[in-house]
């Protein structure tokens, strides 16, 4: 009977031992989040501002009429429905798939050719490797009046060369058919050195014990190519192709400077459309619409690919 009754006197004990403990991991969490929001806050201010803020308010323009100087009119969602139906957003949509076919195969794989030739025991490869990434630090504006005189159909270097060779260059950026594919060798030329710093990191990850197994067993260059470099190279081709999506998407730049979206709208993209809408036309609530539409496009691209990535990507 006396044990009987010391346990029976220590149950409440244990009863209130319990929300003490709770209490003091709930304080342990409570100050652990607030540590870790105030090595959040640096960022997350500027991200909020810049980032999340500019695109709530786009949304608000949207959903009205605006030309930047009147009061906004609400006008609910049917700046959407006239942008789907209006010809011209289907024209620049499909400019931008254009010139994103175009562009990703072509500096994917000269990408990939200068991040081999630089991962060899090539002379003068460190010197190589800063000459190739130039560009990518280069203004775009540079860049392009760069490639606008090197592809003039009067005098430019690129028709010259051709004509050496008895071919009669293109117009380039002033052919309806040659535009784009003039902004797309101008913005691959730009952007190879940095496909080639991150295939070359990806490259030099690999372990070299893997093709001395597979010389061992007999598989020659190309055989080593695609049975080892290019499966452990997925998944910074994972990354080289969604950043690439994601910018061929939005380009704007190169398309600016070299032809203006022109001629006869030929090379006009969406942001192009973006930037004519709002500061050419004064329709800042179509333009803004037509942002949320690429945005809502670029995020089921991404995410199609992140679901797709687990088919293909070998990690490790």
């Amino acid at each position: 009977m006396t044990a009987q009754t010391a346990l029976v006197d220590k149950a409440p004990q244990f009863a209130h031992a319990r929300p003490v403990r709770d209490t003091a991991s709930g304080a342990r969490r409570l100050k652990y989040l607030l540590v870790v929001l105030a090595f959040l806050l640096p960022s997350a201010i500027p991200l909020v501002l810049f980032v999340l803020g500019p695109m709530i308010a786009a949304a608000w323009v949207s959903l009205n009429q605006w030309n930047l100087l009147a009061p906004m009119k609400f006008v609910g969602i049917d700046n959407y429905v006239k942008l789907l139906r209006d010809p011209q957003t289907g024209a620049v949509f499909l400019h931008t798939v254009y010139y994103i076919a175009g562009y990703l195969p072509l500096v994917y794989v000269g990408g990939l050719l200068l991040a081999l030739a630089l991962n060899s025991a090539l002379k003068g490869r460190s010197l190589l490797r800063g000459v190739y990434f130039l560009p990518v630090i280069t203004s775009w504006i540079v860049v392009a009046l760069v490639w606008r005189w090197l592809l003039s159909p009067s005098n430019g270097i690129v028709n010259t060369v051709l004509a050496w060779s008895g071919i009669h260059g293109p117009g380039w950026w002033t052919d309806p058919s040659w535009s784009m594919p003039s902004i797309i060798l101008a913005s691959a030329w730009k952007d190879l050195g940095f496909v080639m710093v991150i295939l070359l990191a990806g490259l030099q990850a690999i372990p070299t014990d893997l093709y001395d197994a597979a010389k061992v067993d007999g598989a020659n260059a190309w055989k080593r190519f695609f049975s080892v470099t290019l499966p452990l190279l997925s998944p910074s081709t994972f990354f080289v192709i969604v950043i690439s999506l994601v910018n061929g998407f939005q380009v704007f730049d190169q398309i600016y400077a070299m032809t203006g979206g022109g001629p006869n709208g030929s090379s006009e993209s969406v942001v192009a459309e973006i930037y004519d809408l709002t500061f050419r036309y004064g329709r800042a609530g179509d333009a803004s619409a037509l942002s949320w539409m690429l945005f809502i496009v670029i995020l089921a691209v991404t995410l199609i690919q992140i679901r797709g990535q687990k088919r293909w990507v070998t990690y490790g």
